[in-house]
């Protein structure tokens, strides 16, 4: 059931508060019946999205508010690897809730697991599978171990009456004798003790009908072990195209139990349907069992409906093959899905719902606990960062609270930024227990430790190219193939992004790359070492400068930046200033000049943060040596490096500066004064709205 304890989900509510409670009949807070959507044919709900956009939380939301309301399961189908395990969780759980027994089903994954394994570990495990399922559907009452104890000894009691002392636990995929003879005393045991003699043989014939002509097709079949549930054994051990067959029997029989374990009065009555939460379904397990429900919900005539409501999560998009899905935003969830199947594909029978962003009211509302008054745009600052990623929020939401509790109470982190917190501050913080909030929202993104140690130097690089010299400069080594193209292949799988174009830097995502450049300046090992950031900025700026290739020198300008070498990047882009003349360098030029200042700041304990004092003019002082033009660059350089930072407060006063100081230059240059003085104009609202900088029409 839902505690007050448990964590709040934020712009979740058209799923949670509207459409299950439309499936199921049952609300989500309360303790009433809804009207359902849907009389019979029932859509399988499909949730999407990257990393962190709450998937696995919805699920758990799901769970906590039905449980013990109505009959439910809760599988991560990621943590099996096979259809029948999965099929064996949910009979388990959804079991006592139904008070069904999965007449059907039962005997198929006994006689499944019964016959699997030729290890005394692959039988113990699937005794023990065994042993859970008699539990779950009542047939049986003790522990685990008394049940799978009781049932090992009765059968190979039965096997060695039966077969001999040879015949019992060989049972290789092929399907040999031993196979069959274990199958067949499976079979045996279960019918005679748990099933009554008239209720025995309609099971039977049911999976005799879907194997019939199939009948006598192996050789060497033990006697009575050839009905139907033993070719069902036999093809799932086969493997290939023969098990998939095998698992369509098996969630056909789990499908038709539970629309039988639904009473006539149950069905008037309007009882909440069963729910079936099924986590991770990009697994291929996971993906199997959504395809084999989706083809049985699809077959055409008049066949029973069932009333399993499945709400199934997947990482990255909906199936690339599934054409006739339908895709629903969350806001066009609260009064109708509008859902009707329009085929029998399998894929009609599917309503995608991607977790789309949280908005900036979103994060207003998570940090609306602070113990203490807050910056006023801190709440837009931590939006622009995370673009609402609602994993990532939650963690900075949860650090800035944390921070205000610690301040109020006088037990600041010595690792936490001290003072007033601002924007800038966001990525110095620390989780409730002290790491490092870069370092815990990685970890929860980028799932492998070796794959995400890659990323975090060589998401500094601009391009593939610069990357793969980067990781040889660092001698990064795998076992696969180049590091680059190994850590941007790991993206692509993790569905991060769908390619990764060779021109650009491996992380596309913003957020990512953010995080990733944050924790090479944080994990800075010093100026000394290979992996410092003064070290790492010098050889790419070092690459692009001996590329031969004019292209590279914005990545050298921006390098050298990066590392704090505010004079050659000023004496470079004047130079150019003075030059050139025809209009098209005028616009390469502020090309050059916005991309420049998009360099990351340095670590702070290499470097002191004054660009905002130097873009106001307060350090004038400093450059007596250079001429007025070189300092207009200078000041307009710094507050274009300020203000590019997605952490750094739009100042008014600075975007203004800005305008004044491309003014000031147009009317210097011969020919550029058009394009300069279009961008004083059109710049500093750029600026304040955090919007890429325009470049100027000619």
């Amino acid at each position: 059931m839902h505690t007050s304890e448990a964590p709040r989900l934020y712009a979740r509510d058209p799923l949670l508060q509207s459409l299950l409670p439309r499936l199921t009949g049952l609300a989500y807070t309360e303790r009433a019946r809804v009207p359902w959507e849907y009389d019979k044919d029932l859509p399988l709900v499909l949730l999407t999205g990257r990393h962190g956009m709450g998937r696995s939380a919805v699920l758990g939301a799901l769970e906590r508010h039905y449980t013990g309301r109505l009959p439910l399961a809760f599988v991560d189908t990621a943590a099996s690897e096979l259809v029948v395990e999965l099929l064996e969780e949910l009979v388990r759980l959804l079991a006592p809730g139904l008070g069904r027994r999965f007449p059907l089903l039962l005997p198929g994954l006994i006689s499944v697991f019964g016959g699997h394994g030729g290890t005394p570990d692959e039988r113990t495990r699937a005794t023990a599978r065994i042993a859970r399922l008699l539990i779950a559907c009542d047939l049986e009452s003790g522990t685990e171990v008394d049940v799978a104890l009781r049932w090992a000894s009765r059968l190979r009691t039965r096997l060695e009456a039966g077969a001999g002392p040879d015949a019992p636990i060989r049972t290789g995929s092929g399907g040999g004798p031993g196979a069959h003879a274990v199958t067949h005393a499976v079979l045996a045991e279960y019918f005679e003790r748990y099933t009554r003699s008239r209720g025995a043989a309609p099971l039977r014939q049911w999976y005799q009908e879907r194997y019939a002509e199939s009948e006598g097709g192996a050789g060497g079949t033990a006697a009575g072990a050839h009905d139907g549930l033993g070719r069902l054994a036999d093809w799932f051990h086969r493997g290939g195209d023969y098990r998939h067959a095998a698992e369509q029997t098996l969630v056909h029989a789990f499908l038709e139990d539970i629309a039988a374990a639904r009473s006539k009065w149950q069905r008037l009555n309007r009882d909440p349907r069963p729910l079936a939460l099924l986590d991770n379904t990009h697994s291929p397990a996971g993906a199997r069992l959504v395809d084999l429900v989706l083809e049985y919900r699809a077959r055409p005539g008049e066949t029973p409906h069932d009333p399993l409501v499945v709400v199934a999560t997947r990482l990255g998009d909906a199936p690339s093959e599934a054409a006739d899905a339908v895709y629903r935003e969350l806001p066009d969830l609260v009064a109708s899905t509008r859902w009707r199947r329009t085929g029998h594909t399998p894929s009609a029978g599917l309503l995608v719902v991607p977790l789309t962003p949280l908005s900036r009211d979103d994060v207003l509302l998570m940090l609306d606990a602070a113990s203490a008054p807050l910056h006023p745009y801190l709440a837009s600052a931590l939006h622009t960062l995370t673009g609402g990623h609602p994993l990532a929020s939650s963690v900075l939401c949860e650090a800035v609270l944390e921070h205000t509790r610690a301040t109020a109470s006088g037990k600041e982190d010595a690792r936490s930024p001290a003072g007033p917190l601002g924007p800038r501050n966001l990525l110095e913080l620390t989780t409730p227990d002290g790491r490092p909030v870069t370092q815990a929202i990685l970890e929860r993104l980028l799932p492998s430790p070796h794959q995400r140690a890659r990323l975090v130097p060589l998401s500094l690089a601009r391009d593939n190219t610069a990357a793969q010299a980067l990781a040889a400069h660092l001698r990064l080594e795998g076992p696969e193939q180049l590091p680059a193209n190994a850590a941007a292949d790991y993206l692509e799988a993790e569905h991060w992004q769908h390619d990764t174009p060779q021109d650009r830097p491996l992380a596309a995502d913003p957020l990512l790359h953010t995080l990733l450049v944050h924790e090479a300046r944080r994990t800075s090992q010093g100026t000394d070492s290979r992996r410092g950031w003064q070290e790492m900025h010098g050889f790419l700026r070092h690459h692009h400068t001996t590329s031969g290739d004019e292209s590279g020198v914005p990545d050298a300008l921006r390098h050298a930046l990066a590392s704090g070498d505010a004079k050659s990047v000023v004496k470079g882009l004047s130079e150019e200033f003075e030059s050139e003349q025809d209009l098209p360098s005028a616009l390469r030029w502020l090309e050059c000049l916005s991309y420049t200042a998009t360099a990351p700041a340095p670590p702070a304990a290499d470097w002191d943060d004054d660009r905002a004092a130097v873009a106001a003019g307060a350090h004038d002082d400093r450059y007596q040596d250079i001429d007025d033009i070189d300092r207009c660059i200078n000041r307009l350089l710094h507050g274009l490096w300020y203000l590019s930072d997605a952490l750094a407060e739009p100042e008014a006063d600075l975007c203004e500066d800005m305008g004044a100081e491309l003014a000031y230059l147009s009317l210097r240059h011969r020919a550029w004064r058009g394009v300069l003085s279009q961008a004083a104009r059109t710049w500093p609202a750029a600026a304040r709205d955090k919007r890429p900088l325009p470049l100027p029409e000619l």
